[in-house]
This record gives C-alpha cells, sequence and structure tokens, in this order.
C-alpha cells in the first residue's frame, strides 16, 4: 500500500525567529499563502521537522507553518534543555502566529505534537479553527511508566535489551532518572550511545511491523542526542503540567472546536485508551480508530485517513 502524499513542496518562506534570550527557532511556511492557516507540531519532544510532513496538505488549500521546536531540527541552541517545557513551547507558537500576523488556524500534532496541540489549545482557544489529533499522548504517569519501565517492554523484549544495555542493573528500578543521569552528564560519547538506544527503543516501537530504515535514521547521533535528551527532560518533569491530569482535567473548553483524532488500534508508543478518555472529554470530536495500525504518522493507514480528514474540513 502507498502514500497518498502530495507532491513534494519546497516552502515559500523561511526564517529564524528569536523566542527568547537563548532560543532562536526555524519557521518555515508553504503552500497557498492565502489558504486556510494550520500549524504543525512536530512529536518528541526534540523529534525536528521532516520533509515529508509537508505532504500531508493541500499546497492549493492550505497555508502551512512548520516549526522546529526549541533545541532540536535547525533551531538553536543544539540539544539544549534550559528555557525549554511546554509552556515555552505554547508560547512560542502564539509568537510565531503574532510574526505571521496569523488571526485563528487549524494545529496540527501527533503523539507529543498532540500533548502540545492541547495544551496550546487549552490556552488559547479563541486561536484555533479545529484540531486534528493523531496518536494521543496526555503524559500521565501511567503512559510513562508503561513506555519506559514496564508494559510495552512485554512487546517488543529484543528491543527491550538494547534500551537497557546503557544502564547498570543497579539502577534499572527507575530508568526515565537513570538515563536522565546520562544523558545529562560530562561523558559525551556515553551519552551519545545512550542517546542512541532511548532512540532505537522509540523508533522499534513506533510501526505495527518494525521498519529498520526508521531504526537506523533514530540512530544518527545528530538526530538522537537532541531527541533523546529533550524527550527525557521532559517526560522527569512530568510535561511540565501541574497534575497528572491535567489536559483532561481542563480540555472541556475545547469541546465547540472541529476536532479530529487519529489512532492506531495496536499504538504500543501511546495505547489506544488515551484516545478513548479524550473522546469522553470532548464527544463532538470525530475519533477514528486505525485497526490495521500502530504510532507512527508515517504508517500509510494513518498517513491516508489524516489527507483524508484533511481534505474533507472546511471552515
Amino acid at each position: 500500500m502507498k502514500i497518498n502524499y502530495y507532491s513534494e513542496i519546497d516552502p515559500f518562506n523561511s526564517f529564524k525567529l528569536k523566542v527568547s534570550e537563548a532560543h532562536e527557532l526555524y519557521v518555515e511556511e508553504c503552500g497557498n499563502p492565502n489558504g486556510i492557516p494550520v500549524v504543525f507540531l512536530h512529536g518528541g519532544p526534540g523529534g525536528g521537522l521532516q520533509d515529508q510532513y509537508r505532504r500531508y496538505f493541500d499546497p492549493n488549500k492550505f497555508r502551512v507553518v512548520l516549526f522546529d521546536q526549541r533545541g532540536c531540527g535547525q533551531s538553536t541552541p543544539y540539544a539544549e534543555i534550559e528555557e525549554n517545557t511546554t509552556w515555552d513551547l505554547v508560547d512560542d507558537i502564539e509568537k510565531i502566529r503574532k510574526h505571521l500576523k496569523i488571526e485563528k488556524w487549524v494545529v496540527f500534532g501527533g503523539s507529543w505534537g498532540s500533548t502540545l496541540s492541547l495544551a496550546y489549545g487549552i490556552k488559547h482557544t479563541q486561536r484555533l479553527l479545529g484540531l486534528f489529533l493523531r496518536g494521543i499522548f496526555l503524559v500521565r504517569e501511567k503512559e510513562i511508566h508503561w513506555f519506559y519501565q514496564n508494559g510495552a517492554s512485554k512487546i517488543f523484549p529484543d528491543t527491550w535489551e538494547i534500551f537497557l544495555k546503557p544502564i547498570p542493573e543497579n539502577k534499572r528500578d527507575n530508568l526515565l532518572y537513570a538515563y536522565h543521569e546520562i544523558l545529562n552528564g560530562d561523558d559525551e560519547k556515553l551519552a551519545i550511545d545512550a542517546a542512541k538506544c532511548w532512540a532505537i527503543w522509540e523508533a522499534s516501537t513506533s510501526k505495527l511491523i518494525q521498519s529498520k530504515d526508521l531504526m537506523e535514521h533514530h540512530e544518527d547521533p545528530n538526530y538522537a542526542l537532541p531527541f533523546a535528551r529533550i524527550e527525557n527532560h521532559y517526560f522527569v518533569n512530568e510535561g511540565f503540567f501541574d497534575e497528572d491530569n491535567w489536559i483532561l482535567n481542563n480540555a472541556k473548553v475545547l469541546k465547540d472546536i472541529p476536532t479530529i483524532i487519529v489512532h492506531g488500534r495496536y499504538d504500543m508508543v501511546c495505547p489506544v485508551e488515551n484516545a478513548f478518555e479524550l473522546k469522553r472529554v470532548l464527544p463532538n470530536a470525530k475519533l477514528i480508530v486505525l485497526e490495521d495500525a500502530g504510532h507512527s504518522i508515517s504508517e500509510f493507514q494513518i498517513a491516508n485517513c489524516l489527507i483524508e480528514e484533511l481534505n474533507n474540513f472546511t471552515i
């Protein structure tokens, strides 16, 4: 099966936007300058942009804004976790919107991007034309435990051994904090080696059928280090939310926003129950559970569903 991507497209505008004393973001726009504005929020946190993300959107219909979040991709400084929190990123989205003089826009995000979309939407509901959410992630203790301590490990015991490799046996009772110590330690080689193991673990679990290409991409140290360090930083800090269930406890303000939720039944990274829990809070949202898909936006079932739903979107 193939993905019905739009043709490759180059940005019609790209720039760097200084959002704090330390951080400068890479931002780009593609598609129709007069089209429906949509902002793409990538995953991770720390995942960065890929060229193919532009190809989910009809270039005649949408004005697509994409950016590398703090510390990753072409944003600087590289792999920086200082001044890097959920609420910094929410503020960054608003700074980009104001810089581009966009009144309202569609917010599109998957995995961590869904978390950030919901956090932004809750704080800036009046700026939303709609929400497109994929692979719902609510950064709760049970979700972190499932993926980084005990849960998905039972489905992928072979690649779980790779994830465990950098951690001494006497520190494996809290893998998140053990990784935090290594990823932010003084031994750069050890940090890079650990980052590769962290990134490979996520890549190995992201698709219904494991993709060697995806795992090799995640193993690249230029990708793995910011990805692992920033993800771990966010998860050690519980997503910088005041309470474990912050998103679900505050999401009712989004009940009248047109919302599409797409989730793979066999998502091992973000279990599908997350989507059902969000749907209960947002009963007007359209929930699409794909019976033959996992987590990744690049799985053909998920990609084609998102492209179709975007094509059907009107304002």
